[in-house]
């Protein structure tokens, strides 16, 4: 397989990366917005981003900008058959939510940065503004 190539990579690897891209992507925002709070607070605050419920609805946010390549990558992501599924988490959002952290991993691995950091910075806002909702 070659590294240059991500669309070869099976779509449960390029979630994978997916889920550790947009771990350190949200982990960063909020050290940037609450320096001074401690950690395991910050590491609470986290999880409301990273969760499945949360990256399910920012598919939402972001499924109609998406170019057709980047809703196939989605889609091979959320159709793809992950053994479990976690149990703080209905089906439906955890097929979404892997769909979303691969495609964030498959455009980490082309190197787009500037679309990804633009999605990410998406799903970052709506699952801030899901989160006052509750």
């Amino acid at each position: 397989m070659s590294n240059n190539n991500p669309s070869l990579y099976p779509a449960l690897v390029l979630a994978y990366m997916g889920d550790a891209v947009y771990e350190v992507f949200t982990r960063e925002k909020l050290l940037g917005e609450h320096p001074d709070m401690p950690a395991y607070k910050l590491h609470k605050l986290n999880v409301h981003y990273v969760r499945a419920k949360a990256q399910s609805s920012a598919m939402a946010a972001i499924e109609p900008i998406l170019t057709e390549e980047e809703l196939a990558i989605y889609k091979r992501g959320r159709n793809a058959k992950a053994g479990t599924v976690p149990k703080n988490a209905d089906l439906v959002d955890y097929r979404r939510a892997t769909g979303f952290e691969t495609l964030v991993g498959y455009l980490h691995l082309k190197k787009e940065f500037d679309r990804l950091g633009e999605i990410m910075e998406i799903a970052f806002q709506n699952a801030e503004d899901k989160n006052q909702e509750e």
